[in-house]
C-alpha cells in the first residue's frame, strides 16, 4: 500500500530536529574549543556553564550543557561526549554532556542518580 501525499507532510513535519545536529546518531563525540557561563531565561536565574564543542565529524561548533553540580575538569581541547536535549531556560543550547565519559569526570559524592550525571 502505498503512502499518500498527506502522510509525507505529517511525517516530515515531526521529524526530531535534534537528531539531525548529531546527524541521526544517539551520541557524538566532540572537542571543546572554549567554557563560559550564560544566564537563563526569565524566571530563572542561576548561571549556567556551557561549552563551545566543535563535534569531530563535523565542522559546526556548538553550544552544549554541561549538567550537574561542583567543580568539573572541563578545558580546551578536552573530548566529551554529547546527547540532543531540549533545554527551555537556555537559549541556543540543544545538546548536552554526558558526564564519566572521556575527559569530564562524574559528580562526586552523587547518591542519586548516579546514571545521569556519572561516578567519579
Amino acid at each position: 500500500m502505498m503512502t499518500r501525499l498527506n502522510q509525507v507532510k505529517i511525517a516530515s513535519l515531526f521529524t526530531n530536529k535534534l537528531q539531525t545536529k548529531l546527524d541521526k546518531n544517539p551520541q557524538k563525540k566532540a572537542v571543546c574549543s572554549s567554557i563560559l557561563t550564560i544566564s537563563p531565561k526569565k524566571p530563572n536565574s542561576a548561571n549556567r556553564r556551557i561549552v563551545k564543542a566543535n563535534i569531530v565529524s563535523f565542522s559546526k561548533i556548538y553550544n552544549v550543557k554541561i549538567p550537574g553540580e561542583g567543580i568539573n575538569n572541563m578545558q580546551q581541547h578536552s573530548s566529551i561526549l554529547l546527547r540532543g536535549v531540549q533545554i527551555k531556560d537556555l537559549i541556543g543550547v540543544q545538546l548536552v554532556a554526558i558526564r564519566g565519559k572521556f575527559d569530564l569526570t562524574g559528580v562526586s559524592n552523587r547518591r542519586t542518580a548516579r546514571s545521569i550525571y556519572g561516578l567519579s
